[in-house]
């Protein structure tokens, strides 16, 4: 597939293009609320089967494209955390001499690797970032392709001035389900291809060959798949969404009771790093595989640091406020199209 490179002249016309955030709610799907079982099918250990009880909200219909980051950009002057050297703070440890701005860049090995050797097939790339997602000289894949290479913070200074908010995790999941109750997949339990493609993951052998049989090797525009029961898409693969959780093994819900809003926990703990704390990833990425990483399955969690960006690595924003007026009733009549499964 050819994949258009997009300059800078381009890229600042598609964010003049880009809707303002005077009308916070377009683009946005409302979710009536509900309860509903969330957790992993798979029986991960970090995702158990717990039952919540969420509060109407809107989400999203699509990730963050790069034209609308470029609009917030354009409109604020932010600089992104891969746009700048990594702080003492941050990272008090790293020697001076390699506090440098870049990114993590996914990078095929020649060779078969270990899939356990996560680390031999990403490379800090200075210059990475969300304008040149593989270094410098390389451009944006599309304006209405999600934007990568943000971090948790990046996302929240959009979020903020977008008058948006990062959904919880309990609200991402309970999204990006659709209204299905308990399956495999946000579309349900049919196989990714059954049909033809239905989500942007890795074909062929991880991490040196993808097949792209699904018609892309990296990330895809953000409606390129069909949208899930509530009005979604990408819910599942492109790329990572961050969520406002903190992360913590534990702190997903019990299965003992009903978890009514839940915020997650109040502290993160990630035992293969416990001295740095996380926030919470969910949705997988175009680097997903069943051989290798089930993150595109709608129960699956992931972590990552509030500084970190990497390639696959996007989000979409939430919104608490009412419903549409011509839905407000709707949402609390039993059987509403827009109520959670029971």
């Amino acid at each position: 597939m050819r994949v258009l490179l997009l300059g800078p002249c381009v890229l600042a016309a598609a964010a003049a293009q880009a809707p303002s955030p005077v009308d916070p709610n377009a683009g946005m799907v409302w979710i009536a609320g509900g309860e509903a079982v969330l957790g992993s099918q798979r029986g991960d250990a970090d995702a158990p089967l717990h039952r919540v009880r969420l509060s109407g909200f809107w989400i999203d219909a699509t990730e963050v494209t790069n034209a609308q980051f470029a609009a917030f950009v354009q409109a604020t002057g932010h600089v992104t955390d891969a746009e700048k050297p990594p702080s003492k703070e941050d990272v008090p440890d790293l020697p001076d001499d390699q506090r440098i701005a870049g990114s993590l860049v996914f990078t095929p090995p020649p060779e078969a690797k270990d899939l356990r050797e996560f680390w031999t097939w990403w490379t800090f790339v200075p210059g990475a970032c969300w304008r040149h997602p593989a270094g410098p000289g390389s451009a944006v894949a599309g304006p209405d392709h999600p934007v990568v290479h943000v971090s948790w913070r990046d996302a929240m200074a959009y979020a903020k001035w977008a008058g948006k908010r990062l959904p919880t995790e309990a609200e991402w999941e309970f999204a990006a389900r659709g209204g299905l109750a308990e399956k495999r997949y946000v579309w349900g339990d049919a196989a990714p291809d059954a049909g033809g493609w239905r989500v942007n993951i890795w074909q062929g052998t991880f991490p040196r060959a993808n097949t792209k049989a699904d018609g892309f090797v990296a990330t895809n525009p953000v409606r390129a798949f069909a949208a899930n029961g509530y009005g979604l898409c990408g819910a599942s693969g492109n790329v990572w969404e961050w969520c406002s959780d903190w992360y913590h093994p534990n702190g997903y819900g019990d299965g003992k009771q009903v978890a009514v809003d839940p915020q997650g926990p109040a502290a993160s703990f990630d035992p293969q790093e416990p001295g740095v704390g996380k926030r919470v990833m969910r949705g997988g990425s175009f680097l997903c595989s069943d051989a290798y990483c089930h993150g595109y399955l709608p129960g699956t969690r992931m972590k990552s640091s509030p500084d970190t960006s990497l390639c696959h690595t996007g989000f979409r924003c939430a919104r608490t406020a009412p419903a549409p007026a011509a839905k407000a009733n709707e949402a609390d009549q039993p059987g509403s199209k827009r109520s959670a499964p029971q």
